[in-house]
């Protein structure tokens, strides 16, 4: 068996390696830079799983089409393990056609991003990147902001993020209700249809799956029967959000705030709002998210190779 691993060699502890090792020949990009096409399918020739992160394959924004050309040109791969729980970059169609099996990693950054979504509700409501940015020109002027205690928070996609997120909403007081497409219980949270959601929360979190189904599912419609003044932390991903319809709802105050997540942050329709809070995707990047991402990373290549695959994206 044959494992190629679009993730350099020295990032992984000595146990994974070992691990991985026993399964047979193990072979590893030297950097986590973007890398030509041609370098990794060499480097892949004959691999029956692929570990692969989007990094080597020129990020979120260009993964889907460059992993389909490296997929392509490899014949005997029958796995992707991907190094994220996001899946939206990857054609998941052509897989299934390909019979390849393509498995995720759930819950690992589960407290790093909820900590993080929590973080920047927190900006939004206090003005405080706004502020900074203001003062970094030069041009600092006092930006009222609000309390989120006693707001409402609205979460929508109650999985393992978007639940935790509840939680620490709680904790700093917030009323708590949520939407999800298939029924959930969770202490605290009333459960909503997504309009009326739209219509009661002050404060928005966006944590649904980035796949196909959610692009664009916050829309012109969506926004407009949110509350004026409404704050938006979206850290599902940017296609899951009209940007043309923020940037308008953004200018014309109907969006108080909107914090999100990108590789590309100096274009598009939100490049250049003040309101706009665009950052690299770094909410999961924690020493502990980096150790449990490791740790089921390999052990999904594990269950593969005994063929008892799990975390499976593409039943």
């Amino acid at each position: 068996m044959k494992i190629a691993v679009f993730n350099p060699e020295n990032e992984f502890i000595p146990e994974n390696k070992r691990a991985l090792a026993r399964l047979g020949r193990v072979v590893y990009t030297q950097t986590r830079e973007e890398l030509p096409l041609p370098k990794l399918i060499k480097l892949a020739a004959d691999a029956d799983i692929l570990m692969v992160d989007p990094d080597n394959l020129g990020s979120f924004e260009k993964g889907k089409e460059n992993l389909k050309t490296v997929i392509a040109a490899l014949p005997n791969v029958k796995t992707l393990a991907l190094s994220t729980t996001s899946y939206g970059w990857v054609d998941l169609g052509y897989c299934r056609k390909r019979g390849v099996k393509v498995c995720n990693i759930p819950g690992y950054s589960r407290e790093s991003v909820a900590e993080h979504t929590i973080a920047l509700l927190l900006c939004l409501a206090k003005r405080i990147l706004i502020t900074d940015r203001q003062t970094q020109k030069g041009e600092y002027k006092l930006e009222r902001g609000f309390e989120l205690y006693g707001k409402t928070l609205g979460i929508i996609g109650l999985g393992s993020i978007g639940s935790r997120v509840a939680q620490l909403g709680q904790g700093i007081g917030m009323k708590v209700i949520a939407y999800n497409r298939s029924p959930k219980i969770q202490a605290g949270v009333q459960m909503k249809s997504l309009g009326k959601l739209l219509r009661e929360s002050d404060a928005i979190s966006l944590n649904v799956k980035d796949c196909d189904q959610t692009i664009g599912m916050t829309g012109s419609g969506e926004l407009a029967k949110m509350k004026d003044g409404v704050i938006i932390v979206n850290t599902a991903g940017r296609e899951v959000v009209d940007e043309e319809a923020m940037a308008k709802a953004l200018k014309f105050g109907k969006i108080y705030g909107y914090a999100f997540e990108a590789e590309d942050l100096e274009s598009g329709p939100l490049a250049r709002i003040e309101n706009a809070i665009g950052l690299k995707g770094f909410g999961w990047y924690t020493n502990e998210a980096l150790a449990n991402l490791q740790k089921i990373w390999v052990q999904n290549v594990l269950a593969a190779a005994s063929g008892h695959p799990q975390n499976i994206v593409t039943d």
